[in-house]
């Protein structure tokens, strides 16, 4: 059986431009997308966007909502994606400079600069995460949660819950 890769990305809006960044994908071809990447083991999904949002643009992120979650299975490549797409605002004294060296530049885009580049895009979710946003669809981000230790999680609960 093949592995779901979870994954985030962030929504980042200032001034009705959008923050894509520009990145070279496996095969060296250069593709735009929202800042995103991998859930490390040992991370929480909160943890992981904000630490994703700061490698690929060096700028600090604060999540507000979560836009969605999205099962890519497969994606074009064959891999099979759980995506956790957040909307956020990041400081404006800030000026993105990306820290990953697979980031080639990170820019503020409007929404039909985005849509015209097409297959540039590095996958059909980078609109479907806009898409979603300008719908208006938000959801708290209380409902992560997050647990390193399974034992301890239980005997927390376990206090807490009425007892029957």
């Amino acid at each position: 059986m093949q592995s779901i890769h979870v994954t985030v990305a962030a929504v980042i809006r200032k001034n009705d431009r959008y923050l894509i960044v520009e990145e070279t994908d496996s095969k060296g071809a250069t593709v735009y997308n929202q800042p995103a990447g991998h859930v490390e083991v040992g991370e929480s999904i909160i943890d992981a966007i904000g630490r994703e949002v700061n490698e690929e643009t060096g700028l600090t992120f604060n999540p507000i909502y979560l836009i969605g979650n999205y099962f890519l299975s497969p994606a074009t490549n064959g891999k099979h994606y759980l995506r956790f797409c957040f909307f956020g605002d990041v400081p404006d004294t800030e000026t993105p400079i990306p820290q990953d060296p697979d980031i080639v530049a990170a820019h503020w885009m409007t929404l039909d600069e985005i849509c015209n580049l097409g297959r540039s895009l590095r996958s059909a979710l980078v609109l479907k995460c806009l898409e979603d946003f300008l719908a208006g669809q938000k959801y708290p981000l209380e409902q992560f949660h997050y647990c390193d230790n399974e034992l301890k999680l239980a005997d927390l609960c376990y206090t807490r819950l009425p007892q029957l």
